[in-house]
């Protein structure tokens, strides 16, 4: 899965944070983003949060194995310009460098703790994604929405055309808390895997954000257990 290597940290992030615009519908048309909706719940965040803890520590070997690694790449940095490069690294390969081996060791390893994270979260996920259908034909209801349609369907719409927030208000409702531990046997979903991956880049983007923000106003503004404002 592409966001295996960013889920923990996107798992200390809060949902709630995602601001939209004020909900409304014009002319009986509408728009709603789903992996918005859903990022915004507070089930989803307070769900986020407590994986979080529950794996604390494996966040802490995935976070020492990372840095071994990495340790490991400096080293078949042959011309120690800090970038490895395809190059450098089949070079390494072709020379059965015994540090390939043990990296790809360490990289499974990661993988291996990172799992259970992933899916908790995709639990979490698809136990709102279930509210999702009663949710929204509530906000349809009360608003006598005719047609929603997704945002990206509008060359241009103005921001009360967008009911996310009236949605995720709905959800907070019928799904104020979700499980995080899933049965033994239990799959997601296609549709719930893709739609786990859009929730986690909306955090991993505004992640990213707030880093170089941070970044760029020096270290007083550099808060570890600042939420980002996703939008």
């Amino acid at each position: 899965m592409k966001t295996r290597n960013s889920a923990f940290a996107a798992a200390l992030l809060s949902a709630a944070v995602i601001s939209v615009p004020a909900s409304a519908q014009v002319a009986g048309i509408a728009t709603a983003d789903t992996s918005v909706v859903i990022a915004r719940t507070k089930a989803l965040g307070a769900a986020y949060q407590s994986i979080g803890t529950q794996y604390a520590t494996f966040a802490q070997q995935i976070q020492q194995k990372r840095k071994e690694i990495n340790d490991m790449n400096v080293q078949l940095d042959t011309n120690k310009d800090k970038e490895l490069t395809q190059v450098e690294l089949d070079a390494a390969i072709k020379a059965k460098n015994p540090l390939v081996a043990q990296i790809e060791a360490k990289q499974k390893e990661i993988g291996q703790l990172q799992d259970p994270i992933i899916k908790a979260q995709l639990y979490s996920v698809e136990q709102i994604a279930m509210k999702y259908e009663a949710a929204q034909q509530a906000v349809i209801a009360a608003k006598k929405i005719n047609i929603i349609l997704a945002p990206d369907a509008f060359v241009w719409a103005p921001d009360a055309v967008d009911v996310s927030a009236a949605i995720t208000a709905e959800l907070d409702k019928v799904a104020p808390t979700v499980g995080t531990t899933p049965p033994a046997d239990w799959r997601p979903s296609r549709q719930g895997a893709n739609l786990y991956q859009q929730i986690q880049q909306l955090f991993e983007n505004a992640a990213r954000v707030q880093a170089a923000q941070a970044a760029s106003q020096g270290p007083a503004a550099q808060t570890p257990a600042q939420q980002p404002d996703v939008r």
